[in-house]
């Protein structure tokens, strides 16, 4: 059984997709439901944030952003395929660099989905265009569109330590923004700090309420606090044993409820991958449809083990 770290050579770790080092049958999950569907609009961003899971820069440019016209299809075929998907989520990068974006949660929102959009809440949200965009689209669709920011933090010093000096005020600058012209919003925290995740909440509540921030900190969908992800670190594999043994069941995993579709720079269109946090590993490709995405993933990566079966994390609520 691989459950536990071992002294085995963490260099072969990971290397067969179906059995792990010690010979285990590796864990795999079937696809369940497509409750929600990820796009990646690109990988530029206005940070270099020092623990990016995607290493977005103002320069790498590895995922191309994603046009409203190739964002489209997929919707159509949700609705054709019958998904019962849920929300469309949009990520990056910075999603607000992506010249489509509105164009891009209007063609979301008008399908009727719930749009979840990830963003630092910096200058590319707080162009006056897609200011007046965005409110435009909130007036119309209501509590459909989400808002969700990367504060990794409550603490200016901490927060800057990952996102680079001068992050933290136009992050609030945003925030507040949000707030004020009361758009549903949350905030996506870490926990790579020392801190109890009951500490980490009293800490965001008090940066909520003192900077006058509609989110409950105690609110798990309002403030979802992510675990860490070193890819330096040693982490075990995940067999088919393990999940009566840890007590989870691989419909609660990530991948049993949602893809990502990116667009790889060179690629004439997109395609869909098992994971958000796996974009570029190419073992991870699963088509360049839904359809052909429904298959089953192995677990042969470490951010599966610690992120997602030990670590609990979900990117959406």
């Amino acid at each position: 059984m691989t459950i536990s770290l071992s002294n085995l050579d963490s260099d072969l770790k990971f290397k067969d997709p179906f059995v792990t080092q010690d010979g285990s049958q590796r864990a795999y999950v079937r696809m369940k439901k497509l409750a929600t569907l990820w796009f990646n609009t690109g990988t530029l961003c206005n940070l270099a944030c020092q623990n990016c899971y995607i290493e977005s820069t103002p320069r790498n440019d590895r995922l191309s952003y994603l046009r409203v016209d190739e964002v489209v299809p997929y919707l159509e075929e949700i609705a054709r395929e019958g998904h019962e998907t849920d929300e469309i989520g949009l990520t990056g990068g910075e999603p607000f660099m992506n010249p489509d974006i509105l164009e891009i949660i209007r063609s979301v929102l008008e399908r009727g989905f719930s749009n979840l959009v990830l963003t630092n809440g910096m200058r590319p949200m707080m162009r006056p265009a897609i200011r007046s965009g965005l409110i435009e689209l909130k007036t119309e669709f209501r509590d459909k569109l989400t808002i969700r920011v990367s504060v990794d933090h409550f603490d200016q010093a901490v927060h800057e330590k990952e996102r680079g000096s001068g992050s933290w005020a136009p992050m609030v600058e945003g925030l507040r923004w949000l707030s004020e012209n009361n758009f549903q919003i949350a905030v996506a925290g870490r926990t790579l700090w020392q801190e109890s995740e009951e500490e980490l909440r009293e800490g965001f509540s008090v940066f909520f309420k003192k900077n006058e921030i509609s989110i409950d900190a105690w609110n798990l969908r309002e403030l979802t606090l992510f675990p860490e992800m070193d890819e330096g670190s040693s982490v075990p594999e995940i067999s088919t044993e393990c999940w009566d043994l840890l007590g989870v069941s691989p419909d609660d995993v990530m991948c049993a409820s949602s893809r990502m579709v990116v667009k790889h720079k060179g690629d004439l269109k997109p395609s869909v991958m098992a994971c958000t946090l796996l974009a570029y590993d190419k073992s991870f490709n699963l088509g360049a449809t839904l359809v052909e995405a429904s298959k089953s993933v192995q677990l042969n990566h470490p951010h599966c083990a610690k992120f997602c079966v030990l670590g609990g994390g979900k990117c959406s609520g």
